[in-house]
């Protein structure tokens, strides 16, 4: 059963896309079967992915319009796959306002499809919507990517009481797996302040690797490729591909440990 993983700030411009493409390629490559969904209306995960899409998109899925093995696409990196989004999903959130269940189109959307893979990875508008509500109910995590800069810390307080509203009010037990610092230049001393509060101050974790800011990582979505493929050794390559470690050794560490007590040779 996959782990579900939004990816949520409701700032924008703080790698939120870059991040949820980068780390599905990475965790692809290190031998996991993922799913990426992009449920952004700006469709930026889509194009950074798969050059000039048209064609059904989540909006159709989460509607019902779509089967889902309509709507999945493979990327150029094997077991890596993609639910394209459209502008079409910006009208889910006229259309789902009165359905009963709102909040749920999403998760059962997913709870489908989740036995399929290893990870699924959901790449949340950067605003507090209904669409990010139904991204925060579908996914049993939430990986927070925050500018190394003061104002890339300002939605945070916000966020993290949309998430009690969450467990509170719809009894969803979603967790907070870390904070993931972006956009980094360790040359600056403000970007290494700002880490350096963030690590003291946010009651959550924080990954131990740092996300540079990278032009190479700024020119890859331009080529529909993600940086494992466009500049496999740049800096920005190598911090996915550590944060996709990280993610896999939580994983390994959540896990019970094994009983050989009773085992004979």
């Amino acid at each position: 059963m996959a782990r579900v993983i939004a990816v949520c700030n409701q700032k924008g411009g703080v790698g939120k896309t870059t991040t949820s493409v980068n780390l599905g390629a990475y965790l692809a490559a290190l031998g996991k079967k993922v799913l990426l969904i992009d449920f952004d209306p700006q469709a930026n995960a889509t194009s950074a992915l798969l050059s000039n899409y048209e064609g059904k998109n989540v909006y159709h899925g989460i509607l019902g319009n779509a089967y889902h093995e309509e709507l999945i696409r493979p990327t150029q990196i094997l077991n890596y796959q993609i639910i394209p989004s459209s502008n079409d999903l910006s009208g889910a959130l006229i259309e789902l306002v009165g359905l009963p269940e709102r909040e749920y189109f999403l998760r059962k959307f997913i709870n489908n499809i989740r036995h399929n893979y290893d990870y699924v990875l959901i790449d949340l508008p950067p605003s507090l919507s209904l669409l990010t509500v139904n991204g925060m109910v579908a996914a049993d995590e939430i990986l927070i990517p925050v500018q190394a800069e003061y104002y890339g810390m300002e939605g945070l307080g916000q966020l993290l009481r949309t998430v009690n509203l969450i467990k509170e009010n719809l009894k969803h037990p979603i967790r907070i797996t870390g904070a993931l610092i972006t956009l980094y230049d360790k040359r600056e001393r403000l970007p290494r302040q700002v880490a350096k509060n963030l690590r003291r101050n946010f009651p959550y974790p924080v990954f131990d690797v740092e996300i540079p800011r990278s032009i190479h990582l700024a020119e890859a979505p331009s080529f529909s490729q993600p940086i494992l493929i466009y500049n496999p050794s740049s800096p920005g390559a190598l911090a996915y591909k550590r944060l996709a470690e990280e993610i896999i050794q939580l994983e390994l560490e959540s896990l019970p440990p094994t009983n050989f007590g009773n085992f004979n040779v």
